[in-house]
């Protein structure tokens, strides 16, 4: 009970990080070796000396078999020597071919990770109620590793997935994907930074193409970060607020993108480019309280209005924070939410891509 509390207590401040600007800690330790070089609330603290010390989301727990969904999971190093691994979700299931989902985690690109208690939760929510083979990505964080290698890792997952979902019974199959992944049914699903790892490899698919052919069927970017300049309709216009965000930005990229990057900032892409986008269906949600929200509505609108032939919907649900769905997964919000990820990749349409309430 009290490991879930903590999770919460954690969450809840990843929440208000992405709800608040810059805050100063209370205290910065003393000393030349513990002087601060950047202060990520509530994530991190960068010391000049460069050692990280983070403050949430550190907790992991084992793959195991989940008592309440009956959802198994393992875990699988793609490349051990580059610390690059996978934990795999394979749910109770009676059908012989399942459709595969690939995850991205959320965390500002700094913290979490693929076996944290909070994301075994959501993915073992998501294998057994979707009826999908899941693989969630372990990629590496910045500061240590900045942008583009959370990119880099996410490809490569995605690539190792669809090669070993293809080997049969070779010497390099993993049996869940060879045996259980339908790759006819692929999708690519995210949470915050994670929604934006997932956009970027669906851009990426699109210009480059996937192994043996294989075509992304649907993206869900849920509460997905992005950024920019310029705001768009509705979002804050607060400079302090607006200057802060950059920094976080730039932080997390070491600087090699500038905020109006299409990495960050794909609301300022060409009608050409976003055609490019590499998969059929798009679902964005956004919470109603999150200062993200206003870039996810912005993010539907040009897609929609860009000539890229697929279909794109938002899920919004007023009255909440950034990721809710993670903090509160039994809430009523949270429920409805995961029946439009469900219905989005088993191919539903209902009404609820408008608005929850």
């Amino acid at each position: 009970m009290a490991g879930s509390i903590s999770s919460a207590v954690l969450l809840l401040l990843n929440m208000a990080g992405a709800l608040l600007g810059p805050r100063a800690p209370d205290s910065v330790p003393a000393g030349d070796d513990e002087a601060v070089d950047f202060y990520f609330f509530p994530f991190l603290v960068l010391y000049k000396i460069g050692r990280v010390e983070r403050f949430m989301g550190t907790d992991t727990v084992p793959a195991s078999v989940d008592p309440a969904t009956g959802v198994a999971s393992k875990d699988v190093a793609i490349d051990a020597a580059a610390g690059l691994a996978v934990r795999l979700y394979l749910p109770k299931s009676t059908a012989e071919r399942l459709p595969l989902v690939v995850f991205y985690h959320g965390g500002a690109f700094v913290t979490e990770s693929a076996f944290s208690p909070t994301y075994q939760r959501y993915l073992n929510a998501l294998a057994s109620r979707a009826g999908v083979l899941a693989v969630s990505v372990d990629y590496h964080l910045s500061p240590e590793r900045p942008l583009p290698a959370a990119y880099d890792d996410a490809w490569t997952a995605l690539r190792w997935a669809l090669r070993s979902a293809r080997c049969g019974s070779g010497a390099d199959a993993e049996p869940w994907l060879s045996r259980r992944a339908d790759l006819t049914r692929l999708f690519l699903v995210g949470d915050s930074a994670g929604g934006n790892i997932a956009h970027n490899m669906a851009m990426r698919a699109g210009r480059e193409g996937l192994d043996g052919g294989a075509t992304i069927q649907g993206v869900a970017l849920l509460d997905p970060y992005f950024w920019g300049k310029r705001p768009v309709p509705s979002e804050t216009r607060d400079p302090a607020e607006r200057r802060w965000r950059d920094r976080t930005w730039s932080f997390v990229c070491a600087g090699r993108y500038g905020v109006d990057d299409p990495v960050i900032n794909p609301v300022a892409m060409a009608r050409d480019e976003w055609r490019r986008l590499g998969c059929a269906r798009v679902l964005v949600t956004v919470a109603g309280l999150d200062v993200l929200a206003a870039r996810g509505r912005a993010y539907v609108a040009a897609l929609g209005a860009s000539g890229w032939g697929g279909d794109v919907r938002l899920y919004e649900t007023p009255g909440e924070s950034h990721v809710y769905f993670l903090l509160k997964p039994d809430g009523a919000k949270a429920a409805k939410e995961m029946d439009a990820v469900v219905a989005f990749i088993n191919g539903n349409r209902p009404l609820f891509f408008l608005k929850s309430r």
